[in-house]
């Protein structure tokens, strides 16, 4: 009897053991959510004014779904940054415009996000919007798609004119009817833009800010926000109409992985 009960001990022992290691574990393994610096701040806390349509943490982009790390809808900036759109915006304001962005930092795992989705060629949910006449197994090597992106440095927006006063763009709709992003602005998504040739996230080479076959309105728009952020110290990417980067960046060389939330920016 005492060698069955020594038994029974050793295995009552073990068992102990191995729950401890499974309730445990998982403890152990979480780690705590990275933080913005204290330079970066909410938009929104600089300037409430600009609207902010934020399309990552929705379906409307050219993947078809949110993207990883964007964990509520705000734009989140270095505070030159943001205070440099303050300044363009005041100006804008009196002229009868507001501006409205689209993107603003964008963390390393969204990123990925983007890079794992290019590799998938078998997904082309968005094509008939985002990318018609672009063949997906070229958007790395269009430059569409790259493993490191300014935005990530917190310096970088993606964004557009209103005029005042504003209507609301309406919801985007899963699986509704796609419409190449270059067509007519009455044709494509609704968006409460000025006309500015094509859509956000449009990949072609309309696209290009200085593309000679976008003209009349459209160029004079494109002109219009080029030059008003130019004078608040923006510098525009060349392919991309909406892409603006402050100069000079308080972040050049550092690609942040903090989620887009108000905790990563809560109390700066």
């Amino acid at each position: 009897m005492t060698g069955i009960a020594t038994a029974f001990r050793a295995l009552a022992a073990t068992a102990a053991a191995l729950l401890a290691v499974t309730v445990t574990a998982p403890v152990a393994q979480a780690g705590p959510e990275p933080r913005a610096p204290r330079e970066f701040v909410s938009l929104r806390s600089v300037d409430p004014t600009i609207i902010q349509e934020m399309r990552y943490p929705t379906a409307h982009d050219f993947m078809g779904e949110p993207v990883d790390g964007y964990r509520q809808s705000l734009c989140i900036l270095t505070r030159p940054a943001a205070e440099a759109l303050h300044r363009a915006q005041l100006r804008l304001l009196r002229q009868g415009y507001s501006l409205k962005v689209y993107d603003c930092y964008r963390p390393q795992r969204a990123v990925d996000h983007f890079v794992r989705w290019a590799k998938d060629l078998d997904d082309e949910t968005m094509k008939g919007e985002f990318y018609p006449r672009v063949d997906k197994t070229r958007l790395f090597a269009d430059g569409y798609i790259a493993e490191k992106s300014g935005h990530s440095r917190g310096s970088t927006v993606d964004l557009t004119l209103v005029r005042l006063p504003a209507l609301p763009t309406r919801p985007y709709r899963p699986g509704e009817k796609l419409v190449p992003c270059y067509a007519p602005k009455a044709d494509r998504f609704p968006d409460n833009s000025v006309d500015m040739g094509t859509g956000f996230d449009c990949f072609d080479t309309l696209s290009h800010t200085d593309d000679p076959r976008i003209r009349g309105v459209q160029r004079a728009n494109r002109q219009f926000l080029k030059r008003t952020l130019t004078e608040a110290g923006f510098v525009n990417l060349a392919e991309e109409w909406w892409h603006y980067t402050f100069q000079p960046e308080a972040f050049p060389d550092t690609y942040f992985d903090f989620p887009v939330a108000r905790r990563s920016v809560a109390g700066h």
